[in-house]
């Protein structure tokens, strides 16, 4: 045991100073890090440790997705197939496309109409392309033909799971787009529940800002202002954003939001106020030139969330794949609906259920108390390991100090949040280090009682302790493994930090203390054990 390679030694000099290195940048002020930044290579890391909720305060918002409105969306969706079905069938109907609650019914005249198209509905309804492969699943829509020639499609309550399912989802990704725009760092969003999701964003303080930029459902959509004489089954009545009273616009949606690749906020040339320029995806873009090409001359009116920003006229065919809104905007009203529009539309509404604003001075005083606990703890265990170990406890006190050093690297490597918690799990390894530490050495004393030569003794106190302690720390590993798959937030953030140290025990407790008093024997070639 007291044989160690070159490279051996090299290596745990080589970790411990850029785990060293690592936590620098977390002991300066951030004016300190930006001004190294800027001064330092690019390859020179200058990354802190981030701080959860708990210990810099921020925002927490608890957000529901209305069930109903991902409904009213899919029974919406519903009524636009079956109206592409019957008319790529070529199906005469009477008394439009109907939809009344979950369903959607037409009235088929020709039972060889009707013929043609259940079939169509039924596999639509069975998933399409996903049965032909023969993936089955709950049925979305029910199928029914009632008499008098009246087909009805109906959402079932595993469609309604299903969509509420997929729109979390897809929510959650939308959301975690805008609050990166707004440039948080470590931003903690995740489902809560079937229909729920938790929105953490650790350093804001603005909450107002975040909730009008989080709640706005951004559905962004360009309609053809309706004519006077136009269906009324065929138009919609909506607000304006710009002047009181409403305006009857189609029903039909001609181009979509989701068309959009980009959207920055700028200036309009000629009147200086405040707008948001878009641009187009190749099909979006093709899509509003043929509508404006068709339509020269009629206003055309750009939807946001149901109500209309504007309905400019169209003077003549854009081509360009790009465009402008307007709407009377301020500069902050522009930049907010840029970034809205940049990050995608929610597929439903969200209403904040639960609201919480964590200060900056109640984060403070988290990192005190956790700082206290922490220093409390190394300063009883230093004082113990030397008190009973002598000078082999002043080798696993450098190790501890060495192991608490590798786990902020290991934070600062992860990009892992550190909240209180972790901080907990944090002073939980210091303890089961050391416990490491005085398994070997009760061993060696041990050893020692029963005649063995001090290098004997070393030796086998060691090799004869490594056993135990693998299996105490495989044992937590698994337990701080289930913590962070099934737990959530502060949870994952104790089974983090305690992971980490158990890593780091295994390279302190042992393979560095051993390394220590290998080098104190060979040149102090003690007689006799200190311990």
């Amino acid at each position: 045991m007291l044989r160690f390679a070159r490279w051996k030694v090299a290596s745990v000099f080589a970790m411990t100073l850029v785990s060293f290195l690592l936590i620098l940048p977390s002991l300066l002020s951030p004016d300190t890090r930006l001004a190294l930044q800027k001064t330092l290579p690019h390859w020179v890391p200058m990354q802190a440790i981030v701080l959860g909720l708990d210990l810099q305060g921020g925002a927490h918002l608890l957000l529901e997705v209305d069930s109903a409105d991902v409904t009213r969306s899919q029974v919406n969706n519903l009524r636009d197939d079956v109206r592409r079905t019957l008319r790529e069938e070529n199906i005469r109907i009477t008394g439009g496309i109907g939809a009344q609650g979950r369903t959607v019914q037409v009235r088929v005249p020709d039972a060889g109409d009707r013929a043609k198209l259940l079939p169509k509905l039924r596999t639509l309804a069975s998933g399409g392309a996903a049965a032909a492969l023969g993936v089955t699943s709950a049925a979305a829509y029910e199928v029914a033909e009632q008499p008098d020639g009246l087909v009805q499609m109906t959402v079932t309550d595993a469609g309604v799971n299903d969509r509420v399912r997929r729109a979390v989802d897809q929510t959650i990704e939308v959301l975690r787009r805008r609050v990166d725009a707004l440039g948080t760092t470590e931003p903690n969003i995740q489902r809560q529940g079937s229909d729920r999701v938790l929105v953490q964003v650790p350093g804001l303080q603005d909450t107002n800002r975040l909730k009008e930029i989080l709640g706005t459902t951004a559905k962004l959509e360009f309609r053809l202002v309706a004519d006077p004489g136009a269906n009324p089954s065929d138009v919609d009545q909506l607000d304006q954003t710009d002047q009181p009273g409403k305006i009857a616009v189609e029903k039909r949606v001609m181009v979509e939001g989701e068309d959009l690749t980009d959207a920055q906020p700028g200036f309009d040339q000629r009147t200086g106020e405040a707008v948001v320029n878009f641009r187009f995806n190749i099909r979006g873009g093709q899509r509003f030139g043929e509508v404006t090409s068709a339509n020269v001359g009629r206003p055309f009116a750009i939807v946001l969330d149901n109500k209309v920003i504007s309905a400019p006229r169209i003077l003549g065919p854009i081509t360009g794949g790009s465009g402008q809104i307007s709407g009377r905007f301020t500069v902050e009203q522009a930049n907010n609906l840029s970034i809205l529009l940049r990050a995608g539309a929610l597929p439903a509404k969200l209403s904040i259920v639960e609201e919480r604003t964590v200060g900056p001075g109640l984060g403070q005083d988290s990192i005190e108390a956790g700082k206290r606990a922490a220093y409390v703890a190394a300063v009883l265990v230093l004082c113990y390991m030397l008190l009973t170990y002598g000078v082999f406890g002043i080798f696993a006190d450098l190790a501890l100090a060495i192991h608490i050093i590798m786990i902020f690297a290991g934070l600062v490597l992860l990009q892992a949040t550190l909240t209180l918690p972790g901080i907990a799990g944090i002073v939980l390894t210091i303890g089961m280090a050391v416990d490491s530490n005085v398994l070997i050495y009760e061993r060696i004393r041990e050893e020692s009682r029963n005649g063995r030569t001090v290098v004997s003794a070393l030796d086998a106190g060691f090799n004869r302790a490594f056993a135990t302690i693998i299996d105490s720390q495989s044992t937590m590993m698994v337990a701080a493994v289930i913590l962070y798959f099934l737990g959530s937030g502060p949870v994952r953030g104790f089974a983090v930090s305690l992971g980490l140290g158990i890593l780091t025990t295994v390279v302190t407790a042992v393979t560095m203390t051993r390394m220590m008093i290998a080098l104190w024997y060979r040149f102090g070639r003690p007689s006799k054990l200190p311990i």
